[in-house]
């Protein structure tokens, strides 16, 4: 016995590779996060250029039952559905489909700013194409389901249930209500699909509200149903896989997502915070992309935070608004957020 724990000492204090003390750092800082702002679980992935780095939950995915937060629990990603709009969009203007500046009018009758373009919806920017203004408005992007049908060819909803098989993203559900959904509503899922989808949404985290105190009491998603802004459930491991996808152009080619990811400018040439679908600045010397969800005041937050140039990106998801609710992110500042600085300031050393 003695042996054994003299060894089991010797391995716990042998060093650890550089990468593994990075790994080991950036986890300790979430966890110390996590519990000052009070989210009941939280779970994370560093995603490399071809797979997944490093991930791991903190905390619970249901308080009540101690059931632990998983890499694999599934939880609303609220805002970062719009990075799959954006990515089947760019799809369809790269292939000729559709073009950047066509308007929403052009797509369907009734839809609220029917002279806005595509460009512009993408970008939340409004006015002159020469002087535009930027205003974070997620649910205008609602307005880009008829250009996605017009395109694809299915509706909303089964073109992003298509691209989930595609990527294998088996813990994830297009919308909460998809299991509820009666002829003649589209994207009515296969029998196989439905039974995949109600194992999922069993395993779905519960959502939670935190007061001053940091007491957690059980609350409600804010999305039913999915929308181009909205509403998918999936998992930082399942999300990895559309973020590796993306970054290695099968999902778009390489320079149509650098042109997504370089930001317009004001008439002034002052840059505006957000490029077609994503939010771009700079840090130091490096390019940052990113974007960010949230379900309203209580139930779930996530975030998801590229560095181009170094081929990594981090992906957060929280059964509670703590990720995002204090930190002003919709100003279009990503180092507003203590869990993106922590990553920045490890990650571009």
């Amino acid at each position: 016995m003695l042996a054994i724990a003299v060894g089991a000492l010797l391995l716990a204090t042998a060093p650890m590779q550089a990468e593994e003390l990075v790994y080991a750092r950036f986890a300790d800082y979430l966890e110390a996060l996590r519990v000052q702002v009070g989210i009941p679980g939280l779970s994370a992935a560093i995603v490399g250029r071809t797979d997944v780095l490093w991930e791991r939950g903190f905390g619970y995915q249901d308080v009540a039952r101690s059931m632990p937060m998983r890499p694999d629990t599934p939880v609303h990603l609220d805002g970062i559905t719009q990075t799959l709009t954006a990515a089947t969009i760019l799809r369809c203007a790269e292939d000729n489909r559709l073009l950047l500046d066509d308007t929403l009018g052009n797509f369907a009758k009734g839809l609220p700013d029917p002279g806005a373009t595509i460009r512009q919806v993408l970008s939340h920017t409004s006015g002159p194409a020469l002087a535009p203004t930027f205003t974070y408005r997620p649910e205008r992007i609602d307005a880009l389901a008829p250009a996605v049908k017009a395109c694809e060819g299915d509706s909303y909803r089964e073109t992003i249930s298509n691209l989930l098989d595609r990527l294998a993203m088996t813990n994830s559900v297009p919308g909460m209500d998809i299991l509820a959904l009666e002829p003649p509503a589209e994207g009515l899922p296969s029998p196989r699909d439905a039974e995949r989808y109600a194992a999922t949404l069993e395993r779905l985290a519960v959502p939670y509200a935190v007061d001053t105190s940091r007491r957690a009491f059980p609350a409600q998603f804010s999305a039913a149903s999915l929308t181009p802004s909205t509403g998918l459930v999936s998992t930082v491991h399942d999300y990895a896989q559309f973020d590796i996808a993306l970054r290695s152009g099968l999902l778009v080619r390489p320079e149509t997502l650098a042109e997504a990811w370089r930001v317009p400018a004001d008439a002034a040439g002052r840059a505006l915070p957000h490029g077609l679908g994503w939010f771009v600045e700079a840090y130091n010397s490096d390019t940052v992309v990113w974007q960010f969800g949230t379900g309203g005041e209580t139930g779930s937050s996530s975030m998801v935070v590229t560095l181009p140039a170094r081929g990594v990106s981090l992906v957060l998801v929280a059964n509670s608004a703590g990720l995002v609710k204090s930190f002003p992110l919709d100003k279009g500042d990503v180092t507003t957020s203590p869990f993106a600085r922590i990553f920045l300031a490890l990650f571009t050393r």
